[in-house]
């Protein structure tokens, strides 16, 4: 056995002597009021589709407060969230810094009454170890996902297997809520969250007035993913465009980040006159889309902001299944062909934007 191993055998022998908590078998646990959350290991189009977790706490339990855990990728997904009562930035670069450090650990050491480390692709070592290091009366998380063991579910009081082929196509805010089903904390509200103000709402306003869209069809399209097996071909989407504003004459914008340069960039040099909406928080993006006609999107996690929305939406897909990952909603509509996103047709995309629309 090699020395890294044994140091790392070593630890992982006492980390569980440390935190080992005694499992229980039937909920024990009534009218919790303190929640902590930790859910720092998902990009932030995972953390929007899990809001019915924290609608489940509040809904079950209304005097409740919930204190979330998240991580520089996926926080902003739920600033202004008002199920949100305390949200809390895990960065483990900032671990060098004795005020950051004495600042997580007064977090973690707040008297919690349960603590709940959520998993839907993949259980999180650190935030487990994050719940099992906190000050709470009761922890629930995973024993194991999809047959996979948690080789540190004996931080947890109750340790709930996890498994997606019970039911391959249940929505993820319809598994997520497998974890706290035993206890009794449900919703029947999957719908996603995003909140924003009137000053999102204004800039969004002088956004449409300034490319001329006050009063016409207004489309929104997100032509990035960050994975590149998830984007739809960039030439279909300017095809999209062009036939878009000739025959519909409505008017289009393109949003992105400083990840999509080069896609962006694309744009500029094949649709000179686009209209672009990039590197905007989170908020200010879904008030654009809350004022917009219509939203297409790449499988990505701009899908699962616009899906907060109420506006009609179409969402591409091609490897991921649509049923565990489309946004909910009466106007929200998704196409998948095959595992390629090139055997989605510029035709296809075409025709449901004016079904939608009504033409």
């Amino acid at each position: 056995m090699s020395f890294q191993k044994k140091i790392k055998n070593r630890i992982s022998s006492f980390l569980e002597k440390l935190l080992s908590a005694e499992e229980l078998h039937y909920w024990q646990q009534e009218s919790p009021a303190k929640f902590l959350v930790v859910r720092q290991h998902n990009q932030f189009g995972d953390m929007l589709a899990s809001v019915s977790l924290f609608r489940a706490i509040k809904e079950t339990y209304p005097s409740s407060t919930i204190t979330l855990i998240a991580s520089p990728e996926n926080y902003f997904a739920l600033t202004k969230n008002p199920l949100i009562d305390d949200l809390f930035v895990y960065n483990k670069s900032k671990l060098y810094n004795p005020f950051y450090l004495f600042q997580l650990y007064k977090k973690l050491r707040n008297s919690y009454d349960l603590a709940i480390v959520p998993a839907t692709v993949a259980i999180s070592t650190t935030s487990c170890l994050l719940a099992g290091l906190s000050r709470s009366r009761i922890k629930v998380g995973p024993r194991s996902l999809d047959g996979a063991m948690n080789q540190m579910s004996y931080v947890f009081n109750y340790r709930i297997d996890l498994n997606w082929k019970k039911n391959p196509d249940a929505h993820v805010s319809d598994f997520i809520l497998d974890i706290i089903r035993p206890a009794g904390i449900r919703t029947r509200n999957y719908q996603s969250q995003i909140s924003f103000d009137e000053k999102d709402k204004y800039f969004a306003a002088d956004f449409i007035k300034k490319i001329g869209g006050e009063g016409k069809i207004l489309i929104g399209i997100h032509p990035g993913a960050g994975k590149p097996q998830n984007r739809w071909p960039l030439e279909n989407f300017i095809e999209l465009i062009k036939r878009g504003t000739s025959e519909l004459n409505s008017v289009f914008y393109i949003t992105g980040s400083r990840a999509d340069k080069e896609i962006l960039e694309y744009f500029r040099i094949n649709l000179p006159k686009t209209n672009f909406f990039t590197d905007r928080p989170i908020s200010q993006l879904a008030a654009l889309v809350a004022s917009s006609t219509l939203f297409i999107t790449n499988d990505t996690g701009v899908m699962h902001v616009a899906g907060a929305t109420a506006t009609p939406q179409i969402s591409l897909f091609g490897p991921t299944n649509p049923f565990n990952w489309a946004p909910f909603g009466n106007n929200k509509f998704f196409i998948r062909k095959s595992e390629l996103m090139n055997d989605i047709s510029v035709d296809e995309v075409f025709q449901m934007t004016k079904n939608i629309l009504g033409k």
